[in-house]
Parts: structure tokens; C-alpha cells; sequence
């Protein structure tokens, strides 16, 4: 499993298999991940401003956090992703498939979400499930 050990910046994954990788916190402003599999990939708190994730794959991705302001995320697929508290503000996610996502106290200002898939999107905190005691 791939980790981040710095500052990646305008790096470029396009197309890239990264799947499951641990980059939170990363500096990735510019980064270049369009048509990338970051399917179960951990970027929490990272800072993806600007960054083009066009048609790639974030299913189940953690993102909570994250700074995805001026993002391009045009088709891109969210389904179960955990984008809570991310800054989306000015980001692109026309065609973009976010069934399932939370998206609890996220900044949308200005997003492009026209054709976006927002069935089944979570707008509120989940709870924790509390064990049982028998």
C-alpha cells in the first residue's frame, strides 16, 4: 500500500491504480488524478485545491476534511465516499455520481453539480452505533 512522504504537488497519477492508498494530509494542490482508482484510499485533510480527479474512481474514499476547492470532479465516482467538512467551494462535480456520499457540512458554494447524483447523499452527522449490553 502506497504512503505519502512529502510534499506531492502537481503531481501526475492519471490513470494511475491507487487504490487503498494512505495519503492523509498529503499536499496535493494541482495533482493531476484523473482517471485514477483511488477506490478505499484514505485522503483525509488532504489539500487536493485545484486538483484535477476528473473520471476517476473515489468509492468508499475517506476525504473527510480534505480541501477540494476549485477541484475538477466532472464524472468522477463518490458512491459511499466520506466527504464530511471538505471545502468543495468552486469545484466541479457535473456528472459526477455521489449516491451514498456524506456530505455533512460541506462547502458547496459555488459547485457545479448540474447532472451530479445526489441520491441517497447523507447531509446529516451520522450517529455512531452504540453496542448493546446483554
Amino acid at each position: 500500500m502506497m504512503e505519502g512522504k512529502g510534499a506531492l504537488s502537481g503531481i501526475d497519477w492519471s490513470g494511475q491504480d491507487l487504490s487503498g492508498v494512505q495519503l492523509p494530509g498529503e499536499d496535493l494542490k494541482k495533482a493531476n488524478l484523473s482517471g485514477a482508482n483511488l477506490k478505499d484510499a484514505n485522503l483525509s485533510g488532504a489539500d487536493l485545491n485545484g486538483a484535477n480527479l476528473s473520471k476517476s474512481t473515489l468509492t468508499w474514499a475517506k476525504l473527510d476534511g480534505a480541501n477540494l476547492a476549485g477541484a475538477n470532479l466532472s464524472s468522477a465516482d463518490l458512491r459511499w465516499a466520506k466527504l464530511s467538512r471538505v471545502n468543495l467551494r468552486d469545484a466541479n462535480l457535473s456528472g459526477a455520481d455521489l449516491s451514498g456520499a456524506n456530505l455533512f457540512d460541506t462547502n458547496l458554494s459555488r459547485a457545479n453539480l448540474i447532472g451530479a447524483n445526489l441520491e441517497g447523499v447523507i447531509w446529516e452527522e451520522e450517529e455512531e452505533e452504540e453496542e448493546l449490553e446483554l
